[in-house]
């Protein structure tokens, strides 16, 4: 595995991405299979995982923060965890995806960080993010409590996700950010905008979705359901019979690309963004042992400009 910096925060290549096995992607994962998956990441050199205080279901709220709390207690100072604060599902809606509510008031935050740590069982986050903005909170606001977190030591660093370049340099000028978490992936390229802001303030850039929810490793075609309600990408555009018709001249780059490179087309679209810039991370996710094997691999593929 290769390593590299967010900020000041040395982490693997490629991370892994977890809430798919608390959320979104149909019916929670099994434990037991999903610890030694955990375990066989770390094994493989990844030391970069990704949660939020709201993976999980309406009885069990941080299913996802428990789960790596328990699997992830023995390798505690091998790795790095990132989780999230600052909004919560409308379990009452009948919709999917969940509405969701935002909450970034300094005391909802302390509160927050506090029950982290409890359930991930450590005794700092190496960074915590602000999961959405809050129109109610100024940015300026919550940059402050966290440079309060970081003085107490409940936090290592913060990032923000889905932050546009004017919030990021008003956070910024607050306290040093350390990562953005944005949707990136070849298929929807919008924050390339912000490279030049993040190469200038030194801040790491954490794709999420990195796959396009699993579009991109080609492993689905036009036929390909989705029937449980709480799995998201039944109602995700990219999976659409007319979508694959309409994106089948990216499938074919990356299949011939991955023929190329003896690799995958998941490999290839993973190393098409870490090889792009030295402080790119995507935090792909998956339940499935080969495929973790074959995600952290992307780390390995070289592709020129």
């Amino acid at each position: 595995m290769k390593y590299r910096n967010l900020g000041e925060l040395k982490v693997s290549a490629v991370g892994l991405g977890c809430m798919g096995m608390s959320h979104a992607y149909g019916e929670v994962s099994d434990k037991k299979e999903m610890k030694e998956l955990l375990a066989k990441a770390v094994d493989l050199g990844c030391t970069f995982f990704d949660t939020a205080e709201i993976y999980g279901t309406a009885t069990e709220p941080h299913h996802n923060e428990l789960l790596l709390g328990e699997s992830l207690k023995p390798y505690k100072d091998k790795i790095a965890i990132a989780t999230k604060f600052g909004i919560q599902f409308d379990y009452s809606s009948p919709t999917v995806p969940l509405p969701l509510i935002t909450d970034s008031r300094p005391e909802t935050i302390k509160k927050s960080v506090d029950g982290s740590l409890k359930r991930l069982q450590r005794d700092y986050i190496d960074l915590y993010y602000q999961h959405r903005l809050d129109k109610n909170i100024p940015i300026e606001e919550v940059a402050g409590c966290m440079k309060e977190l970081i003085e107490e030591g409940k936090i290592r660093a913060w990032g923000l996700s889905e932050a546009n370049e004017e919030t990021i340099r008003k956070a910024d000028k607050v306290c040093k950010l350390t990562a953005i978490q944005n949707r990136y992936h070849m298929m929807y390229r919008n924050y390339e905008t912000l490279f030049p802001t993040l190469e200038e303030l030194n801040i790491g850039f954490v794709p999420f979705s990195p796959l396009a929810n699993g579009f991109l490793s080609d492993r689905y075609n036009k036929t390909s359901t989705f029937n449980d309600e709480k799995d998201y990408r039944s109602k995700m555009p990219q999976f659409k019979p007319e979508a694959y018709d309409k994106n089948e001249a990216l499938l074919n780059l990356i299949r011939k690309l991955a023929y190329e490179k003896s690799s995958t087309p998941a490999q290839i679209s993973l190393a098409w963004m870490i090889c792009k810039k030295p402080y790119i991370v995507p935090i792909p996710g998956t339940r499935r042992v080969e495929r973790l094997e074959e995600n952290l691999g992307a780390a390995d593929i070289e592709l020129t400009t």
